[in-house]
């Protein structure tokens, strides 16, 4: 259909964006339209809707001075050619006024070739002056440095300035052509795709109405993002919850309610049906066709509402009689495994495919911090922080958290959900507060053999110490060869401090080391195994 004429019982209402909810791979549009009736309507049509609507998924209902009765809606595809004159005269004036520009810069770019000429063909000419009246000594050698501090300087600042010049020249040089393209492709007709959407009405008598259309649109996004900044001295902290979201539905989201929901609208509530599993010959390209021209069009919307069939008699309401909205930052609502993030501005997301990071909110949390080590494979102790979520705050999303410590970047990690109340840890990376040393200090061989048993003594001795100025908790890990034949033994003999040693072979430490001190650590575990017996595995 293209551009069609509108008949005299069809009005056209021009609405606009009130809200957006942005789902996972999907957003809910809601938008609104005021209109005088004179009681003859019997369309209300509602045009430029974008082509990434499903119109199945439209939703619509309304209030006003007048009854009206809503009947069926139905979704017309738009072909219309976009006027291009203004734009071509805009695209030409910035066209002309750039091209104004470098022709300036050539002509500076000329007046400095002019001076550096100049300064060329005077160094050429008093080359032999000057070498005459140094060697009669009539000029001094400080005057002669003077003048030859002055040539260089003068061709050097004037070199650079061309420079800068004809770097410009380049640059407008890409903005030229940039915007030629551009007024090539406005120049260039091509029709422009969108929905009208047509809603069947009856009308009592004449007054104002007001419409509401819900759709959904496809390209729409968003998914969560955290930048955690960890105070090491205050032991706090401070989350800032973001939401990246992406939309290239075909119309701009300015200054509307934005929502951000976890919901699957795509899904649907009931769970798939089979139909029949068909089979068939090869139908010929003939029959094909007949098919296809037998097919039915785009089937008009159904019912848009339990109620959009009832006859609405909305009195319009005193403005003094609406309640003004508290300032909120968001609302969250959490309704099963769904949440919902409700922002109190924070609506304006182009359509241009780009990421748009918006804040849902931002808190603090006090935290506990610990140090891990596993000298066994690294040298280092990593810190970590132990936070809690509140138990009225918000759920965490899965997502990907920033993580910054006293202002320095960390690294990335990745969040599970974290539920209000739930425990979680933060790896900060490393830090070289704490020095850990792990030594050999035994390898002995039995000669003997006992009962029929090689036996192999290993000690390891570990020191850590805490350069911080602060008490520090450590957990050290360390680890013990596990038997994968039950001729080979392996036994803890003694720790220091004592633990016990846990599955796989794993003692783990907790410590309290005091600031600017030291903690030694031993254990002892011998390996026996039949002297015929090679053992592999053993090179530690």
């Amino acid at each position: 259909m293209v551009n069609p004429e509108i008949p005299s019982w069809r009005k056209t209402i021009q609405s606009q964006i009130v809200s957006v909810t942005v789902y996972s791979e999907k957003a809910l549009v809601t938008r609104q339209g005021k209109v005088s009736l004179t009681g003859s309507e019997r369309e209300l049509a509602i045009p430029l809707l974008p082509v990434t609507l499903e119109p199945e998924s439209v939703r619509v209902s309304g209030k006003g001075t007048v009854g009206v009765r809503l009947l069926a809606v139905s979704c017309d595809r738009i072909y219309t050619t976009e006027p291009v004159a203004e734009r071509v005269a805009q695209l030409t004036r910035q066209i002309q006024q750039l091209e104004t520009e470098k022709r300036h810069l050539q002509a500076q770019v000329d007046a400095l070739t002019l001076q550096s000429q100049f300064i060329a063909g005077l160094r050429e000419k008093t080359e032999e002056p000057f070498a005459q009246s140094l060697s009669r000594k009539n000029l001094s050698l400080s005057e002669t440095l003077d003048f030859l501090n002055f040539l260089g300087s003068q061709y050097s600042e004037y070199a650079i300035a061309a420079a800068e010049c004809n770097s410009q020249q380049q640059e407008l040089d890409k903005q030229i052509q940039s915007l030629r393209n551009s007024l090539h492709s406005v120049q260039t007709p091509h029709a422009k795709e969108s929905f009208t959407l047509v809603v069947g009405i009856e009308v009592t008598d004449a007054g104002e109405f007001e419409l509401e259309l819900s759709y959904l649109v496809n390209h729409a996004s968003w998914k969560p993002l955290y930048d955690l900044r960890l105070n090491t001295t205050s032991k706090t902290l401070n989350l800032s919850y973001l939401a990246e979201v992406t939309q290239n539905t075909g119309e701009d989201w300015q200054d509307v309610n934005l929502t951000l929901s976890t919901a699957k609208p795509g899904l649907g509530t009931l769970p798939p049906k089979l139909n029949p599993w068909y089979i068939d010959t090869v139908t010929p390209p003939a029959a094909r066709s007949l098919r296809k021209l037998a097919s039915p069009s785009l089937p008009a919307i159904r019912a848009m509402s339990a109620s959009s069939t009832e006859e609405m008699q909305l009195e319009a309401e005193d403005e003094e009689n609406f309640l003004s909205a508290q300032n909120m930052v968001v609302e969250v609502v959490k309704e099963g495994s769904i949440v919902t993030f409700k922002l109190n501005g924070g609506g304006n997301i182009p359509s241009d495919g780009t990421p748009h990071k918006t804040t849902i909110f931002n808190d603090d949390y006090p935290c506990d911090f610990q140090y891990v080590a596993i000298p066994r494979l690294v040298s280092f102790a990593y810190l970590e922080a132990n936070v809690k979520n509140s138990p009225n705050g918000a759920t965490l999303l899965a997502g990907t958290a920033n993580i910054f410590r006293d202002d320095l970047f960390v690294g990335t990690t990745e969040l599970e959900n974290i539920a209000p109340g739930q425990e979680f840890e933060l790896n900060l990376g490393i830090d070289e507060g704490l020095k850990i040393e792990r030594d050999l200090v035994e390898r002995q061989v039995d000669k003997k053999l006992i009962g029929n048993q090689r036996r192999i003594t290993y000690a390891y001795r570990l020191v850590v110490t805490n350069l911080l100025n602060q008490e520090t908790l450590l957990k050290l890990t360390e680890q013990l060869p596990i038997s994968r034949n039950e001729q080979i033994k392996v036994r803890l003999n003694r720790s220091n401090p004592q633990i016990p040693l846990s599955e796989m072979g794993i003692l783990e430490w907790r410590l309290t080391i005091p600031a600017q001190e030291k903690q030694e650590l031993h254990y002892q575990f011998t390996v026996e195994h039949p002297p015929e017996l090679t053992v592999t595995g053993l090179d530690i």
